[in-house]
């Protein structure tokens, strides 16, 4: 049976081609939850989102990010929906980094890439081009990724397995493609997936020592046992981009990187639209206001990536003052 062409959907103009009346009117209704819930941290939109979709006939949405970068998901997913919402910015620290990264020479690993946005968008022309390497262990959501690396011509790489501590397996479970985790019982629904460690990119010749990353840990628990597994790589010019829930009043990621591990730490403050410094963990009861929503800090050892904020923060200020 061949799949329906999907809705297309230009985020830059707003254009929406290929939708049914019906469609449209769910793009409609799309638009405004995201509209309105962004008032109080979109809780709730991802479960009417989902609510509706079971009402739509089963197809994707095409969404062009930018000129050279196509993002393909199930029309009506809850978690990826409000990028119809053309002035949402997801992950917008991430966003901000990525941005002002453009002309310098990293690679992307992107470690709970889901359907691939980061690496879809990382890879782009705009965004500077990079190589990126995209590591899902979900076998429903590498689907979904090596269908948006094929949409974009194949330009980052994709690789099966989950991020730990320890080269093994361990048994994936969980309800929502956005949060399945190897955290759980071993017994529990799911699958079985391998997993590696970030130290292993470079044993197996994936990565070279002497350059430069940006490392995306969105792996929903086991950011500790991720940063652990990779002490060679973090020494270098290396710099992780790592979830913290806003659920975790303890700020246990950020308590055991400024503890346990000789990165610095800094943190996107939207009140201020900087990336500041966290010498200790009250800055984040300030910014941590969401228990639903998960905020992204940044450690690094490297005096380079230190720098590149540092440069970030000043143009910031800089386009504050003209505004």
């Amino acid at each position: 049976m061949i799949a329906p062409k999907p809705i297309q959907f230009d985020r830059a103009t707003g254009a929406l081609e290929g939708a049914s009346a019906v469609e449209r009117l769910a793009a409609f209704a799309l638009v405004m939850g995201a509209r309105v819930s962004s008032t109080f941290s979109y809780r709730g939109y991802n479960a009417a989102a989902n609510l509706m979709r079971k009402a739509l006939p089963s197809r994707d949405i095409a969404i062009k990010l930018n000129p050279d970068a196509t993002f393909v998901f199930p029309y009506g997913d809850g978690y990826w929906s409000k990028l119809l919402e053309r002035s949402y910015r997801y992950e917008i620290e991430l966003d901000l980094l990525f941005s002002d990264s453009v002309d310098v020479d990293y690679t992307l690993i992107d470690c709970g890439a889901n359907y691939g946005y980061w690496s879809v968008l990382v890879s782009s022309r705009p965004f500077g081009a990079h190589r990126a390497i995209a590591i899902e262990p979900s076998r429903d959501n590498f689907t979904r990724l090596a269908h948006n690396a094929r949409v974009n011509g194949d330009r980052f790489e994709t690789m099966k397995c989950a991020i730990g501590a320890t080269r093994g397996t361990a048994r994936l479970s969980g309800t929502k493609h956005e949060a399945l985790s190897i955290v759980g019982k071993a017994e529990a629904a799911g699958e079985d997936v391998p997993v590696i460690r970030l130290d292993d990119l470079l044993d197996d010749g994936m990565i070279a020592g002497d350059g430069k990353y940006l490392v995306k840990l969105d792996v929903e628990g086991v950011e500790i046992d991720a940063i652990r597994g990779g002490e060679r790589l973090l020494q270098g010019d290396t710099a992780i981009l790592c979830e913290e829930h806003g659920s975790d009043k303890d700020h246990t990621v950020s308590r055991f990187i400024l503890e346990q591990t000789p990165l610095k730490l800094v943190v996107y403050d939207p009140g201020t639209n900087q990336f500041e410094a966290v010498v200790d963990l009250a800055i984040l009861d300030r910014i941590k206001v969401a228990s639903n929503v998960g905020y992204n800090v940044v450690g690094t050892a490297s005096a380079f990536w230190q720098a590149r904020i540092q440069n970030l923060n000043a143009s910031a200020a800089k386009r504050a003052m003209r505004n």
